[in-house]
């Protein structure tokens, strides 16, 4: 049975994507019919059937969504019971580690309406709480730029006061920064090098661990912040007009208004609703505003207010100026990513008509991400990366937008690609000792690579999925068989729909995790981190700006 419905697609700052999808079914995946495909030794052909067809269905199509099937028959609850109350049997047997499973979908069934009122929308925008480190340091950004502004603007701070634009374009930079993925890249390598270690302490590293994974409040923070001293420069400005041009008031001016118009396509209920939008208005104005702000540079330091017109030797001058370093360190930053842009060849091979798997040259290490774009001007698209590290990637594409769609019905020979490829939040895992990953649906792909490449984390894997070898393939099945020890496999189509916050926890507490890695739908994030924190565990998992 088919749902239709409008695609909602929502993305993090970094760009990692993901799409919602009215369904009626809630985490419904649907077992492909297609024919068996023949097995190869290429990476990308040992991953058959890899996205489970939920996809393309549910309320949101999230990629990480279990499956519940709260409207079948109350004989399959039955079976259920019985199937459940022979594993437990088995459990005991095997002295394996007790995890909670539900007796009957039925007992554990919510009303209905709380699913309407949990929409993912409140989750991201509404459910993150009011303190959480990204508000803080989206608050810090804030009050230390407000609190010199005030200064300045009383007379307390003069420095702040003639070098206003400086200070913009200070915050400029920042924002910028923030959003290198080449310099985070860095970053993240540093931190596992240097913090990797047991006798790092642990509140060292979950103190890096969230900054690093809500920088993104600095981000906004420094971006209204350049707003607001701009703002008050162009004031300055209008009160002394006579000791500048108007080319100078009307770009500083254009630069206001492109910079405004950021700041709103990048609120979050603007950004999530019009995705689309705000990509486009932060890639084109921000592009812009650069051009406009060098301009701006040249005009303020040739125009000579004695004589109203323009100097051409400026050269010295340029280099004294503070805002003109800025401006080469932003450009630099936003020219870098650009530099790695290629359009190589790759191997689609469809499985079904629900996901493609794209196959590239070259190996990625593990917990890192990709871009890949049919046009580099128009859109980019980020998925996590499966690979050994050997000669070969994988990226796995759900089915669920007019691109990636594309990719299956009509497949491509090239894809636009960043060489440049970033960090992920699993790629912090080898900065702990002993890790928890918890993964719902196809949520485990970014986790994949930790299987298939040595880590230095002692990792536990629990992974919630519904018919796990039809939907994911026996190859994959076979990698996360490599540990029965450590690798705990809840497939709900046999066990039914687990509690799986409280699976996680008892699985932390059993494993004696330093910390819970998590990769769900904004829901189900939300719920396992908050109760393995509740619990006095750590935990961590995508934010809606991570």
């Amino acid at each position: 049975m088919e749902f239709e419905g409008k695609v909602t697609r929502f993305s993090s700052c970094r760009g990692v994507a993901f799409e919602i999808k009215p369904h009626a079914d809630l985490f419904a995946i649907v077992t492909p019919m297609d024919d068996e495909i023949p097995r190869s030794q290429r990476l990308w052909d040992r991953i058959p059937r890899a996205l489970p067809n939920s996809l393309s269905r549910r309320s949101s199509s999230h990629f990480c969504d279990l499956d519940n099937e709260e409207e079948e028959e109350s004989a399959d609850d039955d079976a259920l019971v019985h199937i459940e109350e022979a594993l437990q049997l088995q459990i005991a047997a095997d002295k394996l580690p007790e995890l909670p499973l539900t007796k009957s979908k039925s007992q554990h069934r919510k009303p209905s309406s709380n699913k309407h009122n949990s929409s993912r929308l409140s989750v991201i925008l509404l459910d993150q709480g009011l303190f959480t480190v990204y508000k803080r340091l989206f608050a810090l950004s804030l009050i230390i730029n407000i609190t010199c502004l005030v200064l300045a603007s009383f007379g307390k701070f003069s420095y702040a006061r003639t070098h206003a634009v400086t200070f913009s374009v200070a915050n400029i930079f920042a924002l910028v920064l923030c959003r290198s993925e080449a310099f985070f890249r860095v970053i993240f390598y540093l931190a596992v090098k240097t913090l990797g270690y047991p006798s790092v302490p642990l509140r060292v590293k979950l103190g890096t661990t969230a900054i690093l994974q809500s920088v993104g409040g600095i981000h906004s923070g420094c971006g209204v912040s350049s707003v607001a001293w701009l703002i008050y420069s162009l004031v300055l400005t209008l009160k002394d007009r006579s000791n500048t041009s108007p080319e100078i008031i009307g770009v500083a001016s254009t630069i206001l208004g492109l910079l405004s118009l950021s700041c709103i396509g990048a609120f979050p209920l603007v950004r999530h609703l019009h995705h689309n939008v705000f990509e486009r208005i932060h890639r084109f104005a921000g592009w812009t505003s650069l051009v406009l702000v060098w301009i701006f540079i040249y005009l303020t330091t040739a125009y000579d207010p004695v004589t109203k017109s323009y100097r051409t030797d400026i050269g010295s001058e340029l280099a004294k100026k503070q805002e003109f370093w800025f401006v080469i360190g932003i450009t630099i930053l936003i020219i870098l990513p650009w530099l790695t842009l290629r359009k190589v060849p790759v191997m689609i091979y469809s499985p079904s008509g629900h996901a493609s798997v794209i196959t590239f040259q070259g190996g990625v290490g593990a917990g890192i991400l990709g871009r890949i774009s049919p046009s580099p001007l128009s859109e980019w698209h980020a998925f996590g990366i499966i690979s050994d590290n050997m000669k070969e990637h994988v990226i796995l594409a759900g089915a669920v937008g007019d691109f990636t769609k594309s990719l299956v019905s009509n497949p491509p020979s090239h894809l636009w690609v960043r060489q440049l490829h970033f960090a992920g939040l699993p790629y912090l895992t080898n900065m702990y000792n002993r890790v928890l990953h918890v993964a719902t649906g196809s949520g485990i792909c970014p986790f994949l690579s930790f299987q298939l490449q040595p880590c230095r984390a002692d990792i536990c894997v629990l992974w919630v999925a519904k018919n796990m070898e039809q939907n994911f393939g026996k190859e994959i099945m076979e990698w996360m068989s490599r540990r029965p020890e450590k690798n705990i496999l809840h497939d709900t189509a046999l066990l039914g729909r687990p509690n799986v916050p409280q699976m996680s926890v008892e699985t932390a507490k059993k494993f004696g995790a330093e910390i819970v890695i998590v990769t769900s739908n904004p829901e189900g994030t939300r719920d396992i981190v908050n109760a393995c924190w509740a619990a006095g565990i750590p935990a961590f998992g995508p934010i809606w700006d991570s």
